[in-house]
């Protein structure tokens, strides 16, 4: 059975891992990787990466992704968003601060915001504007 708007926002806006998937082009398939996203319910989901990664620029390529979230228990769920990019901005330590306190404890997230500061250099934060949306409640896992 589809999730309800509400629900599906919900599901989502927990901090469940995605698989992102965008087009590498017309001989192949998606590149699909999992990854941590940000989303509040009503507003666009948005990952962060480094500016030099390959997603990042297949992405800027297609002009839209996918992300997928799953879960198996306690009730087999998913969501799918799909859309364009709405825009692309620099990432920012407050960003970085967000996106590790949503899936990091606490006293572990000034220690992956020096790792990302020293290790993984410039960041953007992609933003996707939801057109498509899959949803399901499967049941009791």
């Amino acid at each position: 059975m589809a999730l309800s708007t509400d629900e599906r926002e919900q599901f989502l806006a927990q901090p469940h891992i995605a698989a992102l998937s965008v087009s590498a082009g017309p001989d192949r398939g998606p590149v699909s990787i999992p990854i941590w996203y940000h989303y509040t319910p009503g507003a666009e989901p948005w990952i962060l990466s480094p500016a030099s990664a390959r997603k990042v620029g297949l992405i800027a390529a297609a002009g839209h992704f996918t992300l997928l979230v799953e879960q198996v228990t306690p009730r087999i769920r998913y969501v799918s968003v799909s859309g364009p990019v709405s825009r692309t901005v620099p990432g920012t330590d407050e960003m970085t601060m967000e996106m590790a306190a949503r899936y990091l404890p606490p006293d572990q997230v000034p220690g992956y915001l020096e790792y990302a500061r020293t290790q993984l250099g410039e960041q953007v934060a992609i933003y996707l504007r939801p057109q498509h949306w899959l949803s399901s409640d499967l049941g009791a896992g």
